[in-house]
């Protein structure tokens, strides 16, 4: 089944963009307390899917994107850039 990917391959935009705002948090909030932030604003992502999303092997959907940018304080276009 064909999978739309980025010219590098991964699947999504905005994997590495939410590893370097997660870890510009002082201190480094982890991928698990990332999950646990997620999941107390409705997302139910665990440690695992956070892993996927931040290395581009896993699809983001635009609810995700929206909560991700909640999250962080940042607006979606800030994150898909």
């Amino acid at each position: 089944m064909y999978k739309n990917k980025n010219s590098d391959g991964s699947l999504n935009l905005c994997g590495n963009k939410i590893k370097e705002l997660r870890q510009a948090i002082t201190p480094t909030v982890s991928q698990r307390m990332l999950a646990n932030k997620l999941q107390l604003i409705g997302i139910d992502l665990d440690k695992n899917a956070i892993q996927k999303i931040e290395s581009g092997t896993r699809f983001v959907t635009d609810i995700e994107i929206v909560a991700f940018a909640k999250i962080f304080n940042i607006t979606t276009d800030e994150l898909l850039k």
